[in-house]
Protein backbone atom coordinates (compact mmCIF):
# COMPACT_ATOMS: atom_id res chain seq x y z
CA UNK A 1 0.00 0.00 0.00
CA UNK A 2 1.21 3.49 -0.87
CA UNK A 3 0.65 6.19 1.76
CA UNK A 4 1.75 9.81 1.43
CA UNK A 5 3.15 12.05 4.14
CA UNK A 6 -0.34 13.14 5.19
CA UNK A 7 -1.78 9.65 5.60
CA UNK A 8 -3.65 9.58 2.30
CA UNK A 9 -3.79 6.29 0.42
CA UNK A 10 -2.41 6.72 -3.11
CA UNK A 11 -3.76 4.24 -5.64
CA UNK A 12 -4.02 6.36 -8.82
CA UNK A 13 -1.18 6.80 -11.32
CA UNK A 14 -1.45 9.29 -14.18
CA UNK A 15 1.08 8.70 -16.96
CA UNK A 16 1.88 11.39 -19.52
CA UNK A 17 2.98 9.43 -22.60
CA UNK A 18 4.21 12.47 -24.51
CA UNK A 19 4.32 16.24 -24.19
CA UNK A 20 3.55 16.53 -27.91
CA UNK A 21 0.12 17.77 -28.91
CA UNK A 22 -1.56 18.39 -32.26
CA UNK A 23 -3.64 21.25 -30.79
CA UNK A 24 -2.46 24.64 -29.59
CA UNK A 25 -5.27 25.43 -27.18
CA UNK A 26 -5.36 28.95 -25.84
CA UNK A 27 -5.55 27.77 -22.23
CA UNK A 28 -2.60 25.39 -22.51
CA UNK A 29 0.24 26.23 -24.92
CA UNK A 30 -0.92 28.53 -27.75
CA UNK A 31 2.55 29.89 -28.55
CA UNK A 32 4.58 26.67 -28.25
CA UNK A 33 6.20 25.67 -31.57
CA UNK A 34 5.28 22.29 -33.01
CA UNK A 35 8.33 20.47 -31.73
CA UNK A 36 8.93 17.45 -29.55
CA UNK A 37 11.30 15.93 -27.06
CA UNK A 38 13.76 13.57 -28.82
CA UNK A 39 12.57 9.97 -28.70
CA UNK A 40 15.68 8.88 -26.85
CA UNK A 41 14.75 11.19 -23.96
CA UNK A 42 11.44 9.39 -23.44
CA UNK A 43 10.94 6.23 -21.49
CA UNK A 44 10.12 3.36 -23.83
CA UNK A 45 6.88 1.50 -23.29
CA UNK A 46 8.97 -1.39 -21.98
CA UNK A 47 10.62 0.81 -19.34
CA UNK A 48 7.32 2.52 -18.49
CA UNK A 49 5.78 -0.90 -18.00
CA UNK A 50 8.56 -1.93 -15.61
CA UNK A 51 7.50 0.93 -13.35
CA UNK A 52 3.77 0.39 -13.92
CA UNK A 53 4.09 -3.26 -12.93
CA UNK A 54 5.93 -2.32 -9.73
CA UNK A 55 3.40 0.43 -8.98
CA UNK A 56 0.52 -2.03 -9.36
CA UNK A 57 2.30 -4.44 -7.01
CA UNK A 58 2.62 -1.57 -4.50
CA UNK A 59 -1.10 -0.80 -4.60
CA UNK A 60 -1.96 1.23 -7.72
CA UNK A 61 -5.44 0.19 -8.90
CA UNK A 62 -6.24 3.02 -11.33
CA UNK A 63 -4.16 4.31 -14.24
CA UNK A 64 -4.92 7.18 -16.61
CA UNK A 65 -2.91 7.76 -19.79
CA UNK A 66 -2.51 11.43 -20.70
CA UNK A 67 -0.22 13.77 -22.64
CA UNK A 68 0.22 16.13 -24.38
CA UNK A 69 -1.94 14.06 -26.67
CA UNK A 70 -1.47 10.34 -25.96
CA UNK A 71 -2.80 9.17 -29.34
CA UNK A 72 0.31 10.70 -30.95
CA UNK A 73 2.40 7.96 -29.36
CA UNK A 74 2.84 5.04 -31.76
CA UNK A 75 1.73 1.56 -30.68
CA UNK A 76 -0.50 2.92 -27.93
CA UNK A 77 -2.69 -0.18 -28.04
CA UNK A 78 0.40 -2.35 -27.38
CA UNK A 79 1.15 -0.48 -24.15
CA UNK A 80 -2.47 -0.76 -23.06
CA UNK A 81 -2.35 -4.49 -23.77
CA UNK A 82 0.84 -4.86 -21.69
CA UNK A 83 -0.85 -3.31 -18.67
CA UNK A 84 -4.08 -5.26 -19.05
CA UNK A 85 -2.31 -8.57 -19.57
CA UNK A 86 -0.57 -8.03 -16.24
CA UNK A 87 -3.65 -6.77 -14.38
CA UNK A 88 -6.87 -7.46 -16.31
CA UNK A 89 -9.09 -5.74 -13.75
CA UNK A 90 -7.05 -2.52 -13.62
CA UNK A 91 -9.16 0.63 -14.00
CA UNK A 92 -7.47 1.93 -17.15
CA UNK A 93 -8.59 5.22 -18.67
CA UNK A 94 -7.24 7.86 -21.06
CA UNK A 95 -7.65 11.60 -21.60
CA UNK A 96 -7.55 12.75 -25.22
CA UNK A 97 -8.56 15.60 -27.49
CA UNK A 98 -10.26 12.99 -29.70
CA UNK A 99 -8.84 14.27 -33.00
CA UNK A 100 -7.11 10.99 -33.93
CA UNK A 101 -9.47 8.72 -32.04
CA UNK A 102 -12.00 7.51 -34.63
CA UNK A 103 -9.73 5.00 -36.48
CA UNK A 104 -8.28 3.50 -33.28
CA UNK A 105 -11.12 3.56 -30.74
CA UNK A 106 -12.09 -0.06 -31.33
CA UNK A 107 -8.54 -1.40 -31.06
CA UNK A 108 -7.94 0.56 -27.85
CA UNK A 109 -11.10 -0.97 -26.38
CA UNK A 110 -10.02 -4.45 -27.48
CA UNK A 111 -6.58 -3.91 -25.92
CA UNK A 112 -8.21 -3.24 -22.57
CA UNK A 113 -8.95 0.49 -22.32
CA UNK A 114 -12.14 1.03 -20.32
CA UNK A 115 -12.86 4.74 -20.18
CA UNK A 116 -12.13 7.99 -22.00
CA UNK A 117 -12.25 11.65 -21.11
CA UNK A 118 -12.50 13.73 -24.28
CA UNK A 119 -12.09 17.51 -24.51
CA UNK A 120 -14.93 19.32 -26.26
CA UNK A 121 -14.90 23.08 -25.78
CA UNK A 122 -17.33 24.06 -28.52
CA UNK A 123 -19.90 22.64 -30.94
CA UNK A 124 -19.24 25.49 -33.38
CA UNK A 125 -16.45 24.83 -35.89
CA UNK A 126 -15.15 28.39 -35.90
CA UNK A 127 -15.05 28.63 -32.10
CA UNK A 128 -13.43 25.23 -31.72
CA UNK A 129 -10.82 26.29 -34.29
CA UNK A 130 -10.10 29.53 -32.44
CA UNK A 131 -9.59 27.72 -29.13
CA UNK A 132 -7.56 24.80 -30.53
CA UNK A 133 -5.56 26.72 -33.11
CA UNK A 134 -6.88 24.76 -36.10
CA UNK A 135 -10.03 23.22 -37.59
CA UNK A 136 -10.70 20.27 -35.26
CA UNK A 137 -14.41 19.86 -34.53
CA UNK A 138 -15.42 17.36 -37.22
CA UNK A 139 -12.66 14.92 -36.24
CA UNK A 140 -13.37 15.30 -32.53
CA UNK A 141 -17.08 14.53 -32.99
CA UNK A 142 -16.21 11.49 -35.12
CA UNK A 143 -13.86 10.35 -32.35
CA UNK A 144 -16.59 10.66 -29.73
CA UNK A 145 -19.06 8.66 -31.80
CA UNK A 146 -16.45 5.97 -32.55
CA UNK A 147 -15.62 5.64 -28.85
CA UNK A 148 -19.28 5.22 -27.95
CA UNK A 149 -19.77 2.66 -30.73
CA UNK A 150 -16.75 0.72 -29.45
CA UNK A 151 -18.36 0.44 -26.02
CA UNK A 152 -16.02 2.78 -24.18
CA UNK A 153 -17.42 4.82 -21.32
CA UNK A 154 -16.99 8.48 -22.27
CA UNK A 155 -16.91 11.67 -20.23
CA UNK A 156 -16.59 15.09 -21.82
CA UNK A 157 -14.43 17.93 -20.47
CA UNK A 158 -15.26 21.56 -21.27
CA UNK A 159 -13.32 24.67 -20.21
CA UNK A 160 -15.74 27.65 -20.37
CA UNK A 161 -14.03 30.91 -21.37
CA UNK A 162 -15.68 34.32 -21.34
CA UNK A 163 -16.26 35.76 -24.78
CA UNK A 164 -15.35 32.51 -26.53
CA UNK A 165 -17.56 29.55 -25.61
CA UNK A 166 -19.39 30.67 -22.47
CA UNK A 167 -22.68 30.80 -24.41
CA UNK A 168 -22.38 27.07 -25.25
CA UNK A 169 -22.42 25.66 -21.73
CA UNK A 170 -26.02 24.44 -21.97
CA UNK A 171 -25.55 23.31 -25.59
CA UNK A 172 -22.69 21.01 -24.62
CA UNK A 173 -24.55 19.77 -21.55
CA UNK A 174 -27.50 18.79 -23.77
CA UNK A 175 -25.23 17.23 -26.41
CA UNK A 176 -23.76 15.01 -23.68
CA UNK A 177 -27.11 14.28 -22.04
CA UNK A 178 -28.56 13.09 -25.34
CA UNK A 179 -25.69 10.60 -25.73
CA UNK A 180 -25.51 9.33 -22.17
CA UNK A 181 -22.17 11.00 -21.44
CA UNK A 182 -21.34 12.96 -18.32
CA UNK A 183 -19.92 16.43 -18.94
CA UNK A 184 -17.51 18.05 -16.51
CA UNK A 185 -17.09 21.81 -16.64
CA UNK A 186 -13.55 22.72 -15.64
CA UNK A 187 -12.60 26.16 -14.40
CA UNK A 188 -9.77 27.66 -16.40
CA UNK A 189 -6.48 27.04 -14.58
CA UNK A 190 -4.21 30.09 -14.82
CA UNK A 191 -0.74 29.18 -16.05
CA UNK A 192 2.15 31.08 -17.59
CA UNK A 193 1.94 29.13 -20.86
CA UNK A 194 -1.66 30.15 -21.66
CA UNK A 195 -2.84 33.13 -23.71
CA UNK A 196 -2.59 36.20 -21.51
CA UNK A 197 -6.01 37.61 -22.46
CA UNK A 198 -8.06 34.61 -21.35
CA UNK A 199 -10.72 34.98 -18.69
CA UNK A 200 -12.31 31.87 -17.29
CA UNK A 201 -15.62 31.43 -15.50
CA UNK A 202 -16.04 30.64 -11.83
CA UNK A 203 -18.10 27.62 -10.91
CA UNK A 204 -20.99 29.71 -9.63
CA UNK A 205 -21.16 31.53 -12.98
CA UNK A 206 -21.26 28.23 -14.86
CA UNK A 207 -24.06 26.98 -12.61
CA UNK A 208 -26.03 30.18 -13.12
CA UNK A 209 -25.96 29.64 -16.89
CA UNK A 210 -27.37 26.14 -16.44
CA UNK A 211 -30.00 27.33 -13.95
CA UNK A 212 -31.49 29.59 -16.61
CA UNK A 213 -32.88 26.46 -18.25
CA UNK A 214 -32.77 23.71 -15.63
CA UNK A 215 -33.39 23.11 -11.97
CA UNK A 216 -30.29 21.53 -10.48
CA UNK A 217 -29.58 19.73 -7.22
CA UNK A 218 -26.28 19.19 -5.45
CA UNK A 219 -25.00 15.63 -5.12
CA UNK A 220 -21.43 16.21 -3.93
CA UNK A 221 -18.11 14.51 -4.52
CA UNK A 222 -17.79 10.79 -5.04
CA UNK A 223 -14.66 9.26 -3.56
CA UNK A 224 -11.48 11.12 -4.48
CA UNK A 225 -12.82 12.64 -7.69
CA UNK A 226 -12.08 16.37 -8.11
CA UNK A 227 -15.53 16.88 -9.66
CA UNK A 228 -18.45 18.11 -7.55
CA UNK A 229 -21.56 16.50 -9.02
CA UNK A 230 -24.96 18.06 -9.71
CA UNK A 231 -28.18 16.51 -10.97
CA UNK A 232 -30.94 17.76 -13.23
CA UNK A 233 -34.57 16.93 -12.44
CA UNK A 234 -34.55 14.13 -15.04
CA UNK A 235 -31.67 12.42 -13.23
CA UNK A 236 -28.83 13.47 -15.56
CA UNK A 237 -25.64 14.25 -13.63
CA UNK A 238 -22.83 16.62 -14.56
CA UNK A 239 -19.67 17.68 -12.81
CA UNK A 240 -17.89 20.89 -11.93
CA UNK A 241 -14.15 20.98 -11.25
CA UNK A 242 -13.08 24.02 -9.25
CA UNK A 243 -9.30 23.91 -8.78
CA UNK A 244 -9.32 27.15 -6.76
CA UNK A 245 -10.64 25.17 -3.82
CA UNK A 246 -8.61 22.81 -1.67
CA UNK A 247 -11.44 20.54 -0.54
CA UNK A 248 -10.63 17.81 -3.07
CA UNK A 249 -6.98 17.92 -1.97
CA UNK A 250 -8.00 16.30 1.31
CA UNK A 251 -8.75 13.04 -0.49
CA UNK A 252 -6.10 13.28 -3.22
CA UNK A 253 -4.95 9.81 -4.23
CA UNK A 254 -2.81 10.71 -7.27
CA UNK A 255 0.79 10.58 -8.38
CA UNK A 256 1.95 11.66 -11.84
CA UNK A 257 4.67 10.28 -14.11
CA UNK A 258 5.95 12.21 -17.14
CA UNK A 259 7.11 10.68 -20.40
CA UNK A 260 10.70 11.50 -19.43
CA UNK A 261 10.41 9.63 -16.15
CA UNK A 262 9.73 12.38 -13.61
CA UNK A 263 7.42 11.62 -10.72
CA UNK A 264 5.38 14.69 -9.79
CA UNK A 265 3.50 14.77 -6.47
CA UNK A 266 0.96 17.48 -7.37
CA UNK A 267 -0.22 19.13 -10.58
CA UNK A 268 0.53 22.60 -9.21
CA UNK A 269 4.02 21.88 -7.91
CA UNK A 270 7.28 22.01 -9.85
CA UNK A 271 9.17 19.62 -7.59
CA UNK A 272 9.86 16.22 -9.14
CA UNK A 273 12.21 13.26 -8.95
CA UNK A 274 13.28 11.00 -11.81
CA UNK A 275 12.94 7.23 -11.95
CA UNK A 276 14.37 7.08 -15.47
CA UNK A 277 17.88 5.88 -14.62
CA UNK A 278 16.59 3.32 -12.14
CA UNK A 279 14.12 1.65 -14.52
CA UNK A 280 16.51 1.73 -17.47
CA UNK A 281 19.06 -0.11 -15.31
CA UNK A 282 16.38 -2.53 -14.17
CA UNK A 283 16.73 -1.37 -10.55
CA UNK A 284 13.05 -1.50 -9.71
CA UNK A 285 13.70 -1.43 -5.96
CA UNK A 286 15.35 1.98 -6.43
CA UNK A 287 12.43 3.20 -8.54
CA UNK A 288 10.02 2.18 -5.78
CA UNK A 289 12.22 3.90 -3.19
CA UNK A 290 12.02 7.13 -5.22
CA UNK A 291 8.25 6.70 -5.53
CA UNK A 292 7.89 6.41 -1.77
CA UNK A 293 10.15 9.44 -1.23
CA UNK A 294 8.07 11.56 -3.62
CA UNK A 295 4.90 10.47 -1.82
CA UNK A 296 6.42 11.29 1.57
CA UNK A 297 6.96 14.86 0.30
CA UNK A 298 3.57 15.15 -1.44
CA UNK A 299 2.01 18.49 -0.39
CA UNK A 300 -1.13 18.66 1.69
CA UNK A 301 -2.81 20.99 -0.80
CA UNK A 302 -2.09 22.85 -4.02
CA UNK A 303 -0.65 26.37 -4.18
CA UNK A 304 -3.45 27.77 -6.28
CA UNK A 305 -6.40 29.63 -4.82
CA UNK A 306 -8.67 32.60 -5.32
CA UNK A 307 -6.61 34.50 -2.75
CA UNK A 308 -3.48 34.55 -4.89
CA UNK A 309 -2.80 35.84 -8.38
CA UNK A 310 0.03 33.36 -8.86
CA UNK A 311 -0.18 31.43 -12.12
CA UNK A 312 1.29 27.97 -12.23
CA UNK A 313 4.58 27.62 -14.10
CA UNK A 314 3.98 23.90 -14.56
CA UNK A 315 3.40 23.05 -18.23
CA UNK A 316 0.13 21.10 -18.07
CA UNK A 317 0.96 19.48 -21.41
CA UNK A 318 3.82 17.71 -19.63
CA UNK A 319 1.79 16.46 -16.69
CA UNK A 320 -1.57 15.68 -18.24
CA UNK A 321 -3.75 18.10 -16.29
Amino acid sequence: MLIDGHGRKVNYLRISLTERCNFRCQYCMPEKPFSWVPKENLLSFEDLFKFVRAAIDEGITKIRLTGGEPTLRADLDRFIQMICDYKPDIDLAMTTNGYLLAPIAKQLKEAGLKRLNISLDSLRPEVAAKIAGKDVLANVLKGIEAALEAGLKVKINMVPLKGLNDNEIVDILEYCKDRGMQVRFIEYMENVHAHSDLEGMHGKEILERIKRRYTIHKIGRQGSSPAFLYQLEDGYTFGLIDPHKHDFCESCNRIRLTAEGYLIPCLYFDEAMSIKEAVQKGDIDEAVRILRLVLANKPKENRWSEETSEASSRAFYETGG
